[in-house]
């Protein structure tokens, strides 16, 4: 179930939402937070099992597994059993990636073996769960937090499930730690003022994912989906900026509704882009998108391999590994492996020298179009089939040939306006808008303004929704 369907929209949540209410007359603290979150992982369980009920099996064995891990180090470190207790840590990160490589992995290694024996094994494909990727990481950044002593064993295993399970982030993010929420699966606060605000954060993230994410995404699938040879250079360069554009609105998009459905029950979820469009170096970037994730490797991958301290030349290897890394965890496929190489090589080379020579240069902009220009061509990786396309797009970026496919027969007026409205909504008028917003937030008369934006952008969504079948969520495959 996605968040952008008309199931989610006028079915499951308005009865998750109602059901959560009517919890609330209940006077009793401690009963009342019970059947909140009893409904809540009910909802959460329904809404993984809607892709199919296999899915909820494997979710299953991540939550009882590290429930019952973590209880085996908080129990050796009372005993002060030091090896047993790192043993159940080590073992309980093997059981993680072990989930994670099996289904995530298996099928990329068995198709290199086949490649490299020129033979086929007839195995039967391994199907992906959806967000394994996602509540893999909470699960282990919980035990991993466990074990550092940052965080208390939960002993409850229903409050651990409704972590990892809680609908709202737990297909694409934002990957929340066991310590941001910890307080909240107990005493969380809500109140009319917070739902509202859960309300709009949805509504402006649902618009953005349905109004410009699907509509210039159908423009970069039609460039992505044809041969490389049909294309001419001008056509491949507006596909990459739709994709460019679609894949922004498309996955903060998600962060938005998933941040305003916490908030809707009481939940404060940490933000997860911060206009990674206007960065002004790739380090910059990476500080930007896909927060969470940046932190969740910086804290559990970067720091323990000792950081930046333990000398340049350590400190550069950590870099390439992280972002190797990051690649890997974002899909079984050589585009991927390369996409985070390459990241990590820029990081590398700005640590070096490049990052002082931006650091320096008046002249910002400058930094903004390598910044710009780097990250769309590293899309290219991050979107192809497989390296051999993704290496012929980039070719066909710079030959400046014509195609049989040319650009006025691949967009219409009302996708060159959207494109336009996405790319002006990706940073350039965010410093205007926020002006304007501080400015006149408490006036009655931006209120009215703020709640029929709302209305209007709600039903453009609903009435696009209803006429196209083009809605996919890019990040569910991760």
């Amino acid at each position: 179930m996605v968040f952008s369907s008309m199931t989610f929209l006028w079915i499951f949540l308005p009865v998750v939402l109602l059901v959560n209410y009517l919890f609330s007359f209940i006077k009793n603290q401690k009963i009342k937070m019970i059947c909140k979150n009893v409904s809540l992982l009910l909802a959460s369980l329904v809404f993984y099992a809607w892709g199919g009920i296999w899915y909820v099996l494997v979710m299953l064995a991540s939550i009882i597994g590290n429930y019952l891990f973590a209880l085996w180090v908080d129990n050796a470190a009372k005993r002060e059993k030091k090896a047993e207790r790192k043993a159940a840590f080590i073992l309980s990160i093997i059981y993680n990636l072990g989930i994670l490589f099996y289904f995530k992995y298996t099928n990329f290694f068995i198709s290199i073996i086949e490649s490299i024996a020129n033979a086929n094994f007839g195995l039967k494909e391994v199907i992906l769960p959806i967000g394994i990727s996602f509540f893999t990481f909470q699960a282990m950044s919980y035990v991993i937090d466990v074990y550092l002593g940052k965080v208390k064993c939960q002993k409850n295993p229903m409050l651990l499930a409704l972590y990892i399970s809680l609908f709202p982030q737990l297909i694409a993010g934002p990957i929340v730690k066991y310590s941001d929420i910890e307080e909240q699966l107990l005493n969380r606060k809500e109140s009319v003022d917070k739902f509202t605000q859960g309300i709009k954060r949805f509504l402006y993230g649902l618009a953005k994912k349905v109004i410009i994410s699907n509509v210039v995404g159908q423009v970069a699938e039609t460039v992505f989906k044809s041969p490389v040879g049909d294309l001419s250079s001008s056509l491949a360069w507006l596909g990459l900026i739709c994709y460019t554009i679609q894949i922004y609105f498309d996955f903060s998009g998600y962060s938005d509704m998933a941040i305003g459905l916490g908030k809707m029950f009481g939940f404060e979820f940490v933000e997860n882009f911060n206009y990674p469009y206007m960065a002004t170096s790739i380090r910059d970037f990476w500080r930007r998108w896909h927060i969470s994730l940046s932190s969740w490797f910086k804290e559990y991958v970067y720091i323990p391999l000792g950081g930046n301290r333990k000398g340049k030349v350590r400190t550069y290897l950590n870099l390439f590994i992280v972002f190797l890394l990051t690649g890997i965890w974002h899909g079984a496929n050589y585009t991927f492996l390369l996409w985070g190489v390459i990241y990590g090589i820029f990081l590398v080379i700005e640590r070096l020298f490049l990052g002082k020579l931006l650091e320096k240069n008046k002249f910002k902009f400058l930094n903004w179009l390598y910044t710009i220009f780097v990250v769309m061509l590293l899309w290219v990786f991050f979107r192809a089939p497989d390296i051999n396309y993704a290496f012929a797009f980039i070719g066909k970026l710079f030959n400046f040939s014509s195609g049989k496919l040319e650009i006025q027969l691949s967009i219409d007026l009302w996708q060159w306006f959207i494109l336009f409205v996405g790319i002006l909504f990706a940073g350039p008028a965010q410093k205007i808008f926020k002006k304007s917003y501080e400015k006149n937030k408490g006036k009655t008369w931006f209120f009215w303004l703020d709640f029929i934006t709302q209305i209007l952008l709600l039903l453009l969504s609903i009435m696009l929704l209803i006429n196209n079948t083009f809605n996919p969520f890019i990040y569910f495959q991760f």
